[in-house]
Order: structure tokens, then C-alpha cells, then sequence
């Protein structure tokens, strides 16, 4: 999953389901023993330490009694897709039920006619700009750019894009990849663009070549690979990577040394991967509940404890479901109000101004 760079019902049982998202949010009774009469779900490229997805697992079995039967836990998302096309006629333990993808996947496959349509009880909180109209593809949960930040090395961390460029973060300043052919770090780039005020999303491409090349010249940036050993050895003491895989650093490093993770005030740009179910799912009742769990409060609440944020947080947030004890361990939920989803349109046509011209307009090769 790292490796990524996430039938209709019938007429009664859809009236059932939409009346219930209206009065409870929650899957009908209908949908229930129809899934459980299936009895089996079988996901495909979830691996267990990946956004939560061991306990969410064991706890859509133990709340509903159906087995998951998974396939390739490290998987990418061309790979899903594959498994779906290669087991179009197959009802067999090979063929996936849903797919957890990048976002670029959701509008291909959907294309391909390799998705069905199906909108969980809770619809209305998924942001429009993560989601299909139709229902084919939604997004599940997404990671925002941040600073993550050696506080040994910086004593007074950065706040905002702009700050980077002060003369207190002189040499500090990585990315977590090469902008050239990493997602993580192109999309660092795009976000400093984002913070210029750009809404294009070619000029937000060149608004962030521009911000690295002013920072570059500065001699703030650092063209080394950012990752937490090298934070900890002091060689890029801030790296700009996505939020969940900063505190993953942090916890993993234990306060040796103390790892400061923060939002920045502008240019929240947000990550997204979608969850869709398959057009030709041997249990399409267990995929349409599986759906329901995954984006019920239990279900967002089960992938922010993996770090990776729902993508319902800010309903979440604002109607006081998230328990405090995991609030702590985050950024405040106030910075991820701001949060920008790009259409896929626009991050592609930032990423292609960005790989193409980094190397003559900041000219600093990131190894």
C-alpha cells in the first residue's frame, strides 16, 4: 500500500437506505442480512499498520460476523485495479469486492467500467471535491503537507511557508523525495504554491518552482532525501512531508530526539485516496457494508488512529467525535479547516510543470 504515491441495491432496500441516512446515517437492516447472507468480503492491498486498517478489520468482523478474506496486503493501486480486470468473471477468492487507491485510479477505473455506483448513509459529510457525483469512487482519508521539525536543532519552529525563508532556517529545510518522480515531494512543491495564492493549477506549479529556487538560493534548502534518520542525525532538521508520516517519525523516535509536527497556517494541501467497490464484486451486499463501517464514526475514528485523516474529520471534529486522548497526539483540528483538495486535473497539471522544469528553475538535484 505504501507503494501507492486508499450492483445496486434494489428499489425497496435503496428507498430503505436513503430514509435511513436521513434519520440515523447508518446501513438499513435490508443491507445487513444481505451482507451477512454473503457471509465473506474480500479487500485487497490493506495492510495492517497502514491507516489503522488491522483494527478496522477485526472490527467490521466482530460487529457484523462476515469474514475478510484479503489479498496482497502490499499491493499498489495499478495492481488492485489489475485484479479487478483480471477477474471479471470470477466469483471466486480471487476476485476483490472493494479497492482502496490513489485518486487518479477512482476517475480511470470508473471509466473502464470497472466500478459500481453506491453512496454510504453518510454522503453529505464527504467533501464534493473528494467524490464522484455518481457515487463510483469516494475519498476515504487523506494526509495534509507539513513541517516536521528536529525542535533540538530549530528552537523556534516554522508556522508558514514564508517562514522558511528567514534567515533562522538556514540550511534545515528537505523534502521527503526528488520533486522530479516523488508524489510526496512534488506535492510539497505544489503546496508552497498554493500559500503564493495561486489558483491555476499550472501557475500554482510555477508559484512553488519559484518559492524553492528563492529558497535554494537562500541557502535554506537542503537537497538531500528528508526522512526521520536524517532528522535525528541533524542533517535535514525540517522536513515537509505529509502529516501522517511525520508522526509516525515522531512516535517512532520516541523524543530522541523531540519531534515538533506542525500545519502550516497557509497552503494546507490535502492527499487523497479513494475507496470504490467492484463492478463485478462476488459480494456486492458485504462491499456496500464494509462502506457503510468505513465511513461511519467508528470507522473514521479507526483510520485517524493511524494517522491518516478521514476524510469526514471536519464533521467529525465539529460534532465533538473524536476522543480527546487521540486529538492530543495531533495537529489541531483548526488547521486542517483550510485544507485544499485539488481535482485531479489541476495536481496533474501542477506535477507536469514541476518535474519538468525543476531542474532549470531551482537547479538543485535532490539525492
Amino acid at each position: 500500500m505504501i507503494s501507492k504515491i486508499h450492483r445496486l441495491l434494489s428499489l425497496t432496500t435503496a428507498m430503505v437506505v436513503a430514509s435511513s441516512a436521513i434519520a440515523a446515517a447508518a446501513p438499513s437492516d435490508d443491507l445487513i442480512a444481505a451482507a451477512k447472507k454473503e457471509g465473506t468480503l474480500t479487500t485487497i492491498a490493506l495492510p495492517h499498520d497502514w491507516c489503522g486498517y488491522g483494527d478496522l478489520i477485526e472490527g467490521f468482523k466482530a460487529k457484523y460476523g462476515i469474514s475478510v478474506n484479503e489479498l496482497n496486503p502490499d499491493a499498489g493501486s495499478g495492481d488492485e485495479v489489475e485484479a479487478i480486470k483480471a477477474n471479471k468473471g470470477n466469483t471466486g477468492p480471487q476476485a476483490p469486492d472493494v479497492i482502496d487507491v490513489g485518486l487518479s485510479f477512482g476517475p480511470t477505473a470508473k471509466k473502464d467500467g470497472l466500478l459500481q455506483p453506491y453512496k454510504v448513509s453518510t454522503w453529505d459529510s464527504i467533501p464534493d471535491s473528494a467524490k464522484d457525483g455518481e457515487g463510483y469512487w469516494y475519498g476515504d482519508y487523506y494526509g495534509v503537507l507539513t513541517f516536521a521539525v528536529n525542535t533540538d536543532i530549530v528552537k523556534n519552529p516554522p508556522k508558514d511557508w514564508a517562514d522558511l525563508q528567514k534567515s533562522d532556517y538556514a540550511n534545515t529545510v528537505a523534502l521527503a523525495g526528488d520533486p522530479r518522480v516523488s508524489n510526496q515531494a512534488t506535492q510539497a512543491v505544489y503546496a508552497a504554491g498554493l500559500a503564493a495564492g495561486e489558483k491555476d493549477g499550472a501557475k500554482i506549479g510555477e508559484a512553488g518552482l519559484k518559492y524553492f529556487a528563492a529558497l535554494n538560493k537562500a541557502g535554506n534548502f537542503v537537497p538531500v532525501i528528508g526522512k526521520s534518520a536524517s532528522m535525528a542525525q541533524g542533517s535535514t532538521p525540517i522536513v515537509v512531508a505529509w502529516d501522517y508520516n511525520a508522526l509516525a517519525w515522531r512516535d517512532s523516535l520516541k523524543g530522541n530526539p523531540p519531534l515538533e509536527v506542525t500545519v502550516p497556517a497557509s497552503g494546507v494541501l490535502a492527499g487523497v485516496y479513494v475507496q470504490a467497490i467492484s463492478a463485478f464484486a462476488p459480494h456486492p451486499n458485504a462491499a456496500k457494508l464494509w462502506m457503510e463501517y468505513l465511513y461511519s464514526d467508528e470507522g473514521q475514528v479507526g483510520w485517524l488512529k493511524g494517522y491518516c485523516h478521514p476524510i469526514r474529520f471536519n464533521d467529525l471534529a465539529k460534532n465533538k467525535k473524536i476522543p480527546q486522548d487521540l486529538l492530543d497526539k495531533l495537529p489541531p483540528a483548526a488547521s486542517y479547516e483550510k485544507a485544499v483538495f485539488p481535482t485531479l486535473d489541476e495536481q496533474n497539471a501542477g506535477a507536469s510543470v514541476i518535474s519538468k522544469q525543476w531542474d532549470s528553475v531551482v537547479g538543485a538535484a535532490v539525492k
